[in-house]
């Protein structure tokens, strides 16, 4: 089993209703994006997916949710929460990814330099 972690970052808006007080007001984060896809075989040129392939495609995933109030998009079902946004991100990269015997095995999406949250398809 091979495993390519890249690393992106987005920014953007968002409020959450009925979990605290402070988090209900309209606040943004500079999110980071931790991506991991896993896979058994390599390629011919003996890598599991170009990183630059893998960047192209997360890199279009991550300019729907960049600098937008992510309360008005219709790609969540209930808050925006750091949770829904690693679902998202994987749903979307999973379905790039689709018939390259390549998968998502977690992404990671942190609002602060102390809190994420991570999702394993």
């Amino acid at each position: 089993m091979f495993e390519l972690k890249i690393l992106t970052h987005f920014a953007a808006a968002h409020q959450l209703r009925m979990v605290a007080q402070k988090c209900e007001n309209l606040h943004g984060h500079n999110w980071k994006v931790e991506v991991n896809v896993a896979g058994e075989q390599l390629n011919p040129a003996g890598v599991l997916i170009d990183f630059g392939e893998l960047k192209a495609h997360v890199n279009e995933i991550i300019a729907t949710l960049d600098h937008k109030f992510l309360n008005e998009l219709n790609l969540f079902e209930g808050n925006p929460s750091s949770e829904k946004i690693a679902v998202y991100i994987a749903d979307t990269l999973a379905a790039k990814l689709a018939g390259t015997g390549l998968r998502v095995s977690s992404i990671t999406t942190w609002e602060s330099e102390d809190a994420c949250a991570t999702y394993r398809p």
